[in-house]
């Protein structure tokens, strides 16, 4: 007997992408029965947006081996985790004037879509705490991934007394509850990595303990090799950007610039993406455009769907969940 959403979504998604979106599932479901792994790569501002409300019980149920995210996606799970309560919600965003967005800015809110983020409430719950993981770490010559430092910090229990929402929603206190594999290229682009920078600016700290993103493409080339026999790993995109540009380029530098043989392709791939495929939009180029590059095989199941992620991704883990 079929559950709800997915009788729902059975029933009703039949052309166009919702028909790609019932595809992509039914693919993602067919990929993990045979064995397979999957990645999941978050750009934009999915922590924001609560994706880990559905991501932590796809963690929590095997259906994600490894994530590839941004390193906002990687704290801004932890500061709704902490100060849920101080985010805005701004849904007349369209209409707002440059003034309004400077009032914004001044009362301590940085705006995504129709969310402003409480940054300062965030970090002046956070700043501290992992703070004292890098100089425990480096007091004690160590060096680790950014997510490593964030495991610790969660795993600590330094934060429960901050909570504000159920802690089953956090999707990063799933994978550090799990130590799932996690790449986050381009840390520095985040709060806690100009946070970072500015110790080391300061010399209260060294660049040197938290590791940096060429040694994430090691650990990354390292991790698909363990992983990537029989059905082989897939490759869940959301959005563009870094957060899928870099994970899927180790195919290709493995059998081109390592010039290692029988390197396997990734064996499927789905995009959710609202880009378009016009004036070199990278993010948008349809899957195929990815064969010329080395990434995806002839016959890798390929989908896209051109919809927005809120929508999509949550209606996919569900049926894959087999809700």
């Amino acid at each position: 007997m079929k559950t709800p959403i997915s009788s729902f979504i059975d029933t009703y998604f039949l052309h166009f992408n919702a028909a790609s979106l019932v595809d992509a599932a039914d693919g993602y479901i067919k990929h993990l029965d045979e064995d397979g792994k999957m990645m999941i790569t978050l750009a934009g501002a999915m922590s924001t947006a609560e994706l880990g409300k559905i991501l932590a019980e796809m963690i929590r149920q095997d259906k994600v081996s490894i994530i590839s995210c941004t390193g906002a996606n990687l704290e801004e799970d932890i500061m709704n985790l902490v100060a849920h309560s101080h985010y805005k919600r701004v849904p007349n965003y369209r209409d707002l004037t440059p003034k309004q967005e400077w009032e914004l800015l001044e009362k301590g809110l940085n705006r995504v879509t129709d969310t402003c983020i409480p940054e300062e409430e965030a970090f002046r719950r956070l700043q501290d705490k992992i703070e004292k993981q890098w100089k425990q770490a480096e007091a004690d010559g160590e060096r680790y991934f950014p997510h490593e430092f964030m495991y610790k910090m969660l795993l600590s229990g330094d934060l429960e007394a901050f909570y504000e929402i159920d802690p089953k929603d956090s999707w990063m206190l799933a994978a550090a509850e799990k130590n799932l594999p996690i790449v986050v290229p381009g840390w520095e682009d985040s709060t806690m990595g100009n946070i970072f920078t500015s110790y080391c600016i300061k010399g209260e700290l060294d660049t040197s303990t938290v590791k940096s993103g060429i040694e994430y493409m090691m650990y990354l080339t390292e991790w698909y090799r363990a992983n990537s026999a029989g059905k082989g790993v897939g490759f869940f995109q959301i959005g563009g950007g870094i957060a899928g540009d870099f994970p899927i380029c180790v195919v290709p530098m493995m059998y081109q610039d390592l010039e290692w043989e029988e390197v396997p392709f990734w064996s499927y791939f789905c995009q959710i993406s609202d880009s378009t495929t016009s004036y070199g939009s990278y993010s948008g180029a349809v899957p195929n455009e990815k064969i010329t590059w080395g990434k995806l095989d002839i016959d890798t199941p390929k989908f896209i769907i051109e919809s927005d992620a809120t929508i999509v991704a949550p209606l996919i883990f569900a049926k894959v969940l087999g809700w």
